[in-house]
C-alpha cells in the first residue's frame, strides 16, 4: 500500500468507513434489563402484549353498570383479576390501576360520590376514567427499531411489554496506541519533548462514543514496534485499534508501512478536510479496524469526529450521528477544496455558535472550551445568520 491516493470527500469518507464498520459490527448477544443500559437493540423492541394488557383505572372510585344509585357489589385493587359486573345497578370500589371488571359502563371517582349505606351515587366525568386496551401500543407493533442505543426509559417500557432480556449489540472494544518518541507520560515538557496529550483523552472520548476502552499504549517509533502493537492489540480481541501519530509519510512515520506488512486495505487513505489531515481507515486481513489519527491533537479530535464516530457506530448498528444545525453569531471562512470543521462554542445568552480562539492543529485550549465543530463545506465560507451542521464533540 502507499499512502499518496487522492483525498476522499469528508460526508463520503464518513459514509464509507461506517459500511465498512457496519459489515464487521460486533455480535449480537442477549443480556438482562439491567445490563442493557447503554448498548444499542441488535433486534426491534415489539409489544409483545396490547399496553396496556387489560382495561385499567385511571382513578380510584367505583365502576359500576346501569342506573344509579349503584349497590357496592365488591372490591378490586391493583394486581386481582376483576370479576364480571354483570346485574344492572352495581357497582365496585376499584383502585387507580386496577382490572376494570366487564360490563363497566362509568367510573365514578372517589370525590364525586356520595355513600349511602351499601349503595353509591354522583355524576361520572364526561371522559372514559380508564384506559383501554392498546391505548399505549398494539400487539405487535414495533416500538423501537434495531440500531437505537438503549435508554432507561427503553427498558421500563420492554419490561411492561413482558421482556425479561433485550438482543442487543454490547460497546466494541478499542485500543488505543500512542506513536512518538517525543512524548512525555509525566512532568513537564520540555529539552525538545511534549506531553502526550492524546493518551490521557482518547480513551475517555471513546467511551463517550460507545466504545469500550481502558487505557493506551506507548509504542517506540521503529516499524517493528508498531507491527508489533498492531498485531498484539488485534489478537486481545479489540475490534477498533485507533492510533495516534505517524499518518504522514516521514522518516518516522511506520504506520503505513506496518500495515503493508500486516496485510490491510485501506477503507479510506487521507480525507478532505483540514484541520487532520492526513487520517486513514484501515482494515486487517482477521477483520479488525484501524483508525490512524493525525498527532497533532487539535487534527486528531477532527478526525475522531469524522472517522471514528461512524466507526463506533457501524460497529454497535447505530446511524452516523446526526449534526445539529446551528445559527452562525460571527463569520467562518472556507478551507477551498476542503471541507473545514471549525471549532465553535455555543453562547448561552443568545443560543449562537461563534468560533473559538486558540484553534492551531497543535492547540487544546479552543477546544477544551468548545461545543464542537461548524461544517463548513468544500468551495464556501459562512456569514452571521447562517445555517450550518455543527458535530457535537463526545
Amino acid at each position: 500500500m502507499s499512502g499518496g491516493e487522492m483525498p476522499v470527500d469528508w460526508a463520503s469518507a464518513r459514509a464509507t468507513v461506517h459500511d465498512a464498520a457496519t459489515a464487521v459490527a460486533v455480535p449480537a448477544v442477549a443480556v438482562p434489563l439491567e445490563r442493557a443500559d447503554g448498548l444499542t437493540l441488535a433486534e426491534g423492541l415489539v409489544a409483545r402484549t396490547p399496553l396496556p394488557a387489560f382495561a385499567t383505572s385511571s382513578v380510584d372510585g367505583w365502576a359500576g353498570r346501569g342506573p344509579q344509585p349503584w349497590r357496592i357489589v365488591g372490591r378490586v385493587l391493583a394486581g386481582s383479576a376483576a370479576p364480571d359486573l354483570a346485574a344492572a345497578s352495581t357497582a365496585v370500589e376499584i383502585a387507580t390501576g386496577a382490572m376494570v371488571p366487564a360490563g363497566t359502563e362509568a367510573i365514578l371517582r372517589t370525590e364525586h360520590g356520595t355513600l349511602d349505606g351499601e349503595f353509591v351515587s354522583g355524576a361520572p366525568r364526561g371522559e372514559a376514567e380508564w384506559r383501554l386496551p392498546g391505548d399505549e401500543a398494539d400487539l405487535g407493533e414495533v416500538l423501537f427499531a434495531p440500531g437505537v442505543r438503549v435508554s432507561p426509559g427503553l427498558i421500563g417500557l420492554a419490561a411492561s411489554c413482558g421482556y425479561d432480556e433485550l438482543i442487543v449489540r454490547e460497546r466494541p472494544v478499542a485500543t488505543v496506541l500512542v506513536f512518538g518518541d517525543e512524548l512525555l507520560d509525566t512532568g513537564l515538557p520540555g529539552e525538545g519533548r511534549v506531553r502526550d496529550a492524546l493518551g490521557p483523552s482518547l480513551p475517555a472520548a471513546l467511551r463517550r462514543l460507545g466504545a469500550e476502552c481502558d487505557g493506551y499504549q506507548r509504542v517506540e517509533d521503529t516499524l517493528a514496534a508498531h507491527v508489533k502493537a498492531l498485531q498484539t492489540a488485534a489478537a486481545s480481541g479489540a475490534a477498533l485499534i485507533c492510533t495516534t501519530g505517524g499518518t504522514m509519510n516521514g522518516p518516522v512515520d511506520h504506520l503505513h508501512p506496518a500495515l503493508a506488512e500486516l496485510g490491510a486495505t485501506y477503507v479510506v487513505n487521507t480525507v478532505a478536510v483540514r484541520p487532520g489531515f492526513p487520517m486513514l481507515v484501515a482494515e486487517l486481513p482477521s477483520g479488525q479496524l484501524i483508525a490512524g489519527l493525525p498527532g497533532n491533537p487539535q487534527s486528531a479530535m477532527v478526525a475522531l469526529v469524522s472517522l471514528v464516530a461512524p466507526l463506533v457506530a457501524g460497529l454497535t448498528g447505530r446511524k452516523i450521528p446526526a449534526p445539529r444545525r446551528v445559527i452562525l453569531g460571527a463569520p467562518v471562512s472556507g478551507r477551498g477544496a476542503f471541507t473545514h470543521l471549525a471549532l465553535v462554542r455555543i453562547d448561552e445568552r443568545d443560543g449562537l455558535a461563534r468560533p473559538v480562539e486558540h484553534v492551531g492543529s497543535s492547540m487544546l485550549r479552543g477546544l477544551a472550551g468548545a461545543t464542537g465543530f461548524a461544517v463548513i463545506p468544500p468551495g464556501r465560507s459562512a456569514k452571521p445568520g447562517d445555517l450550518v451542521d455543527l458535530v457535537e464533540l463526545p
